[in-house]
């Protein structure tokens, strides 16, 4: 095979199988609410899939649901009908458009999502346990909660061998105990052990080759933007989490950044500042968003978004195949806590991102609907410039609602901030 064959055959190879799979993923979730299956609505924290895959049971992830209605430009509409249906303009924009969506019968850009018969979540957002009572009253179904103890100690989390990792790890153990009956339940299917074994196997793969993929962005050029093309991965991440679909597609994903990372082959012809994206993106304008960076040939290298929005999977956590219960709850304690310590103390995570990936900047972006993410990232922001001598640019938009986004004063701000990087670069040649 040549090197052209090669390339044409491989860069870009895992954002159209991406597509492509979240495209079948929507497809069985159309079969699913055809035939009136079982369905589960779980979140990107703590979705429980090892679980519900074991069971066959589909998952609809709403969040992901709610972010495709603003990349697709019609999120607008979903907001107003909930609000129109009493919700408040100043809640999660996520929540909103679901509402919505289940007023609509589940008509979703995409396709036809089912209804649940059961929601499953984590206690890692404020806004999980009070979007699933909207599910519960619409449609009385069983909401199960996975208490996660999240980290106590200001200074470090706890670890495996650490008495009270060992006491935390065991009351989520007899939690996801609890979620198996339930599932049985709803299913009349018996827990079959050796196929979690599996699933557990399948996930291993994803998690080592996920972890990789984000490694090798530490290369110059960067081999991926963790704003764009980072927010495929996560679909994948999420919606195929222990399957064998989901583990081939990150190998996969990782044979291309390889080849890619080799022969220095960025994701932009001509990179010239290497960011990290802290917060969640502003889906309504998604293109453009990321063209005001690009056109100054600047590009996210990695991001918050990849910790908290993958729950935790980029630590690359690899089960224990042969004590699968007690190695699942281990996992879901130290991926689920990693996702909370990433989301609420970000300027940490920035700080480590910085050790490795040879950074020029930073760009914070609070939105209007979340405040779980928000909050805290301008205190977030006097910690990084306190502990390290990072740029970094702090912007306002939303995730859903084009009404408060700026077009105009997005690319003022980003101007600026990529002038001044500019100058600096200048002033930094001059001294050396």
């Amino acid at each position: 095979m040549t090197q052209l064959q090669t390339v044409e055959n491989l860069v870009g190879r895992g954002n159209t199988e991406g597509a492509d799979l979240f495209r079948a993923w929507f497809t069985e979730l159309e079969q699913t609410a055809a035939t009136g299956g079982h369905a589960a609505y779980v979140f990107v924290m703590g979705s429980m899939a090892e679980i519900l895959r074991t069971f066959e049971i589909p998952m609809v992830f709403p969040e992901i649901n709610s972010l495709q209605t603003a990349i697709r430009r019609v999120a607008h509409q979903f907001l107003n009908e909930a609000e129109d249906y009493g919700y408040s303009p100043d809640i999660c924009g996520y929540v909103k458009a679901d509402v919505a969506l289940q007023l609509r019968q589940g008509d979703h850009p995409m396709g036809k999502v089912p209804r649940p018969t059961v929601a499953v979540l984590t206690n890692a957002c404020n806004t999980y346990v009070k979007w699933a009572e909207i599910w519960e009253r619409m449609y009385q179904i069983p909401c199960f909660v996975l208490d996660v103890p999240g980290t106590r100690d200001i200074r470090s989390q706890s670890h495996p061998g650490d008495p009270s990792f060992e006491n935390d790890r065991l009351y989520v153990e007899a939690q996801i105990k609890e979620l198996i009956n339930l599932c049985e339940q709803l299913t009349g299917r018996k827990f079959d052990i050796d196929r979690l074994r599996e699933v557990l196997g399948h996930a291993n793969r994803m998690n080592k080759a996920w972890q990789r993929v984000i490694d090798l962005n530490r290369t110059q050029p960067s081999v991926f933007n963790a704003l764009t093309d980072g927010t495929i991965y996560l679909g994948v991440s999420n919606s195929f989490r222990g399957s064998s679909e989901g583990s081939r597609y990150f190998e996969r994903l990782q044979e291309e950044m390889e080849y890619k990372s080799s022969q220095r082959i960025g994701t932009l012809t001509n990179e010239q500042y290497r960011l990290v994206f802290v917060g969640v993106p502003c889906y309504p304008i998604f293109r453009r968003f990321n063209e005001f960076f690009t056109e100054w040939n600047g590009t996210f290298v990695n991001s918050t978004y990849l910790w908290f929005a993958s729950g935790g999977a980029n630590r690359a956590f690899e089960y224990d195949l042969t004590r699968p219960l007690a190695s699942l709850s281990e996992g879901t304690l130290l991926s689920v806590r990693d996702a909370m310590d990433s989301m609420f103390h970000q300027d940490r995570a920035v700080l480590e991102i910085a050790e490795t990936f040879n950074i020029d900047g930073v760009v914070f972006h609070p939105i209007k609907s979340c405040r779980t993410v928000s909050t805290g990232l301008a205190d977030g922001r006097r910690a990084l410039m306190s502990a390290r001598d990072i740029p970094s640019l702090f912007i306002e938009s939303d995730m859903m609602d084009r009404r408060v986004v700026s077009e105009a004063q997005l690319k003022n701000r980003i101007d600026a901030f990529f002038e001044g990087l500019a100058s600096r670069r200048l002033q930094q040649s001059a001294k050396s």
